[in-house]
C-alpha cells in the first residue's frame, strides 16, 4: 500500500475528520471565551479591584533598553522592547479565561449526556470481537 494511500485511508476515518471539526470549532470557541473573559469579566472584576486592565500589574525584571520610546508603564510596551517581566496581572486574566472555558465545557458535556440514552443497567455489552473470541474458546474446549 502506497503511502499516499495510507495517508487517505488514515485521513478519511471518522474520527479523525470529527478531531479535525472539534479542532476547528475549539478554536472558534476560544475566541468567543476570550472576548467574554477580556471585554465583560476581567472590566468588572478589574473595577471592583480597582483597575480596569489587568495587564498593568507586572514587575519589571530587567532594565528600560536605550532608545526605549514607549512608556515605561505599559506592560504591552514594554515586553515589546524585550524586557524582563513577572506579568502576573496577564497571567490572572489567561487563567480566569482558562476557568471559564472549563466550566462552559463542563455545563455543555452535562448537558450533552442528559440528551443521550443512558444504557440499561445489568445488560453487558459485547462486541463482534468478543462474541468471536468466546467462540474460539468454546470450540478450544470441546
Amino acid at each position: 500500500m502506497g503511502l499516499v494511500s495510507e495517508f487517505k485511508t488514515f485521513i478519511s476515518r471518522g474520527n479523525v475528520m470529527d478531531l479535525a471539526g472539534g479542532v476547528i470549532i475549539g478554536g472558534a470557541f476560544a475566541t468567543i471565551t476570550k472576548s467574554l473573559t477580556d471585554d465583560l469579566i476581567m472590566p468588572v472584576v478589574g473595577y471592583i479591584f480597582g483597575g480596569a486592565d489587568f495587564s498593568r500589574y507586572f514587575v519589571r525584571l530587567g532594565d528600560i533598553p536605550a532608545g526605549f520610546k514607549g512608556n515605561p508603564e505599559s506592560y504591552a510596551d514594554l515586553k515589546g522592547a524585550g524586557v524582563a517581566m513577572f506579568g502576573w496581572g496577564e497571567f490572572l486574566t489567561v487563567f480566569v479565561n482558562f476557568l471559564i472555558l472549563a466550566f462552559v465545557i463542563f455545563l455543555l458535556v452535562k448537558a450533552v449526556n442528559r440528551l443521550l440514552p443512558k444504557p440499561e443497567e445489568g445488560i453487558a455489552v459485547t462486541t463482534e470481537d468478543v462474541l468471536l473470541l468466546r467462540e474460539i474458546r468454546d470450540s478450544l474446549k470441546k
